[in-house]
């Protein structure tokens, strides 16, 4: 399997240039954080249409089908499967229900108006607790649409109680799942049409003002540039190792558990011997190149708000107004 080629979550795609890649780097980051925090504390519905919102943008933003497809189908499924575990979970595990009433000697179990309390006249409350007695409480709220539980299975799993979904499962279930899909897929568009090094220098210009308090925002900008590189170096260490391991045909049912074992560790040991041989020539290549520290960067884009940022940038409020009104 050709993780790099399967799953490019996190990978900058170079071309097609679509007008996301044309975005500024910083107006792109400030949607990205809006989009990240408007959730909190939302309703589904305005969290289903975050959801629907990343999609639309990834299918009118122009980008090769056969990419976005493959991280909408995991991130989709992931959240999926999320969505309908915390939906047919029941709300209290291990605890039976166990309804009190009270006794007979409370006068209609309680359901006496505070007017009735002043009632002096026996004969007055008697009449009303004989109305109450003799209402039919079968008939109550059957006007009523209202339903708790919205599904409920006739058979259960491992001769267990049937399975059911009810409002709060279901809303919590579209809670998790929502959430998990905008945090991952969110994050992975925006990886996707920004380059390493913009997003670097976007942030080390709008950390600039944080430097007067001792912030070291230069080492943090190089950290990020080289962890954001260094991701598709260790996906393509692990795809070469899981090509080594099938080329050798393994009888993995031959080794055992201790067999299977040494040559899984092994492999970890291989796959970090190769990744600090990386770093160390990553390493190298920045000495031989001129590096001479973070308070000297080159600086590879020019940032310029033009007009079409300005536009995406104006519908930002306009954005959270819709948060703030609707949800």
């Amino acid at each position: 399997m050709d993780i790099l080629r399967y799953v490019p979550l996190g990978i900058y795609l170079e071309s097609p240039v679509t007008w996301l890649h044309r975005l500024d780097a910083r107006v792109k980051l400030a949607w990205l954080l809006s989009i990240l925090l408007s959730p909190v504390l939302a309703a589904g519905a305005w969290r289903l249409g975050i959801v629907a919102f990343l999609i639309g943008l990834t299918v009118t933003a122009g980008l090769p089908l056969r990419v976005w497809v493959r991280q909408i189908g995991l991130v989709l499924a992931l959240a999926l499967l999320t969505t309908g575990a915390t939906a047919i979970a029941p709300e209290a595990l291990g605890v039976a229900p166990a309804p009190q009433r009270q006794g007979t000697d409370v006068a209609a179990y309680g359901l006496l108006s505070a007017a009735s309390e002043t009632v002096t006249s026996e004969s007055a409350r008697a009449e009303e607790i004989a109305e109450l007695r003799a209402y039919d409480w079968s008939e109550f709220g059957r006007e009523q649409s209202y339903q708790y539980i919205v599904v409920q299975a006739p058979f259960g799993l491992l001769g267990r109680a049937p399975i059911q979904i009810s409002r709060r499962t279901l809303t919590l279930g579209i809670r998790l799942g929502t959430l998990i899909f905008t945090l991952l897929y969110s994050s992975t568009l925006f990886l996707l049409v920004t380059a390493p090094e913009e997003l670097a220098e976007s942030l080390a210009v709008m950390g600039r003002p944080l430097q007067r308090w001792g912030v070291p925002v230069s080492e943090l900008v190089l950290t990020l540039t080289l962890a954001l590189r260094f991701l598709p170096l260790v996906l393509e260490e692990v795809q070469n190792l899981i090509r080594a391991i099938r080329t050798r045909d393994i009888r993995w049912q031959a080794l055992g558990l201790r067999g299977s074992a040494g040559v899984v560790l092994g492999a970890i040991e291989r796959l970090l011997a190769n990744l600090l041989l990386r770093a160390e020539q990553t390493a190298a290549a920045m000495q031989v190149r001129g590096y001479e520290g973070p308070e000297r960067l080159v600086a590879w884009h020019v940032f310029r708000l033009r007009r079409r940022d300005l536009l995406v940038l104006g519908l930002l409020p306009l954005f959270w107004l819709c948060r703030i009104t609707l949800a």
